[in-house]
């Protein structure tokens, strides 16, 4: 099985255009070099206006209590750059993202923002292809909880919070290891500090992903300690 059949399936919809998902992974940065266009970013104009309507209809039906305010807060919190940027990596789109030679050495496929426009230009190319029935299938599948239950602080965030209000000082995320290998789900190693002690540890193919999982470690050595 080759490495866009593994994305196809993550996606779980066949192209009948292959030619959609081949453009949405292309970023403005190459196909200037190659001068193509402006490569996704007409699909990720598109993409984001999707997301906007299917995650609006998502939050709708799930909850029929809340109030146009409260569903237009989840609806902007779902929906903002660094948000769209973990489904992203949920997907692995970084593995997948094609980018001029000045992005690829300043580490484009690692950025929010590039992952981000991505993620949407996905989005668009999957209802060119095949209508909202997709869209809304993948929206449900990433989205999950963040959907039924609104959304929630990001582990980071929440052990800043926790460590602001207990020691008046700042987590520390420290990089222990890098295989160096670009493809290894569990290349970086990295170990979240306050206070010189270790609360977690986590790994990941990204140092942003080992950095929340550290995060979550955190957080629960955290739950035991107000215990």
């Amino acid at each position: 099985m080759s490495d866009l059949d593994a994305l196809l399936q993550r996606l779980g919809h066949r192209f009948a255009d292959a030619g959609l998902l081949d453009t949405a992974l292309v970023h403005a940065s190459l196909a200037g070099e190659i001068g193509e266009g402006r490569g996704n970013e007409r699909l990720e104009f598109l993409g984001d206006a999707v997301l906007d309507l299917v995650v609006a209809e998502l939050l709708y039906e799930a909850h029929p209590d809340w109030d146009e305010g409260t569903l237009s807060r989840a609806r902007a919190a779902l929906v903002k750059k660094d948000a769209l940027a973990e489904r992203a990596r949920t997907l692995d789109l970084g593995a997948f993202i094609r980018l001029g030679r000045s992005e690829q050495r300043g580490g484009g496929a690692e950025k929010d923002s590039i992952l981000a426009d991505c993620f949407e230009a996905v989005l668009g190319a999957l209802y060119l292809d095949g209508g909202l029935a997709p869209v809304r299938a993948l929206t449900k599948h990433l989205f999950g909880d963040a959907l039924r239950e609104g959304p929630q602080k990001d582990p980071k965030t929440q052990f800043q919070e926790w460590a602001n209000a207990t020691s008046q000082e700042y987590p520390r995320y420290e990089t222990r290891g890098d295989t160096g290998v670009q493809a290894d789900e569990r290349r970086f190693t990295v170990a979240v500090t306050l206070a010189g002690r270790v609360w977690g540890t986590g790994v990941g193919r990204s140092k942003r992903v080992a950095e929340r999982e550290a995060a979550h470690e955190a957080l629960r050595a955290a739950e035991s300690a107000d215990d």
